[in-house]
């Protein structure tokens, strides 16, 4: 899954969200309570996630919200279960 994130030392920390993010390449001891959210949930291939950034010092991450389902691997477990209780009754 690409990412909108550069992680370096080289670069001083810059918010150009939704373009582009550098980032620090470690979290600091303030990341714990200064993370704040950068926009709205977004969906990439199965995943739905966000992006969140210290205030501070500008450490950035990805943060999975949610798995969507494989719609194909639904169908069939759901084909699986319907007959996986059935008995054969003998006439």
């Amino acid at each position: 899954m690409a990412t909108i994130v550069e992680y370096t030392d080289r670069k001083p920390p810059q918010n150009h969200y939704p373009q582009r993010i550098i980032s620090p390449s470690r979290s600091g001891p303030c990341c714990y309570a200064a993370m704040e959210d950068l926009g709205r949930p977004q969906e990439a291939e199965r995943w739905t996630f966000r992006y969140q950034r210290c205030r501070t010092c500008g450490f950035t991450i990805r943060v999975i919200l949610c798995a969507r389902p494989d719609g194909a691997l639904v169908a069939r477990l759901r084909e699986t279960l319907a007959h996986a209780f059935q008995r054969n009754v003998p006439d």
